[in-house]
């Protein structure tokens, strides 16, 4: 089984779409994304409206629950002045999908156990970065496959037939490359296909200075940090 697997799309549409598109390319039965669906970018409830009309297995990351709950305590200034953005301008239809999410996902898919996180099986928002993937991961989530979102960085870590695997950012890439990031799963043959797709920067840069937003959220875009 194919599977589709996002993460951190933050409210930037055009890479959202571009994304979508290459999925859609590459024939995948299911799409997953672990996570951060909003924040940062000027688009949220458009952002929503896409993957609920897509049939998205989504869950909340960190930024979710800052915009359901309003808590930004341990966020930095410019995410902080995002959500607090985000709470006034998101449909509450949209607050509405955000609150009917799981913070973490499980399922069998075919031909394998699949857990899905924002941070890890330990906790939502802990950032496991792929120098620090281990086997632990994968004994405490009781799967053969653990999907993770929340550090913007794409690895796929391999253990005998299972594996752990981040996709990488749609929204805000950091890892040097700005072109959005997402991952091919096959449940079947254990394999993790890591994906890039170029979108419109500019469109999203202009997005984020006419909104109001803070302005280094439209530099970063370009340099992918």
């Amino acid at each position: 089984m194919q599977v589709a697997v996002l993460a951190d799309v933050h409210g930037n549409l055009p890479a959202l779409q571009a994304v979508l598109k290459d999925v859609d390319r590459a024939a995948s039965e299911e799409v997953w994304c672990a996570g951060d669906l909003v924040g940062y970018n000027p688009w949220p409830t458009e952002v929503l409206e896409v993957l609920r009309g897509r049939k998205v297995r989504a869950i909340r990351g960190n930024h979710d629950r800052a915009v359901l709950s309003g808590d930004t305590s341990s966020f930095n200034e410019a995410a902080s002045a995002a959500v607090r953005w985000t709470r006034i301008v998101i449909a509450p239809w949209a607050v509405g999908y955000l609150k009917g999410l799981e913070d973490r996902a499980r399922g069998s898919l075919a031909d394998a156990v699949v857990a899905m996180y924002h941070g890890s099986p330990r906790d939502d928002d802990e950032y496991v970065f792929p120098w620090a993937a281990h086997e632990e991961l994968l004994a405490l989530a009781r799967a053969d496959i653990v999907l993770l979102g929340h550090t913007h960085l794409p690895f796929v870590f391999r253990s005998g037939a299972r594996l752990v695997a981040n996709p990488g950012s749609v929204g805000q890439p950091r890892d040097g490359d700005p072109r959005a990031s997402w991952g091919l799963l096959d449940t079947a043959r254990r394999t993790f296909e890591l994906r890039r797709v170029a979108y419109d920067i500019d469109a999203v840069a202009n997005g984020i200075r006419r909104a109001g937003l803070p302005p280094p959220l439209a530099d970063r875009l370009y340099a992918g940090v």
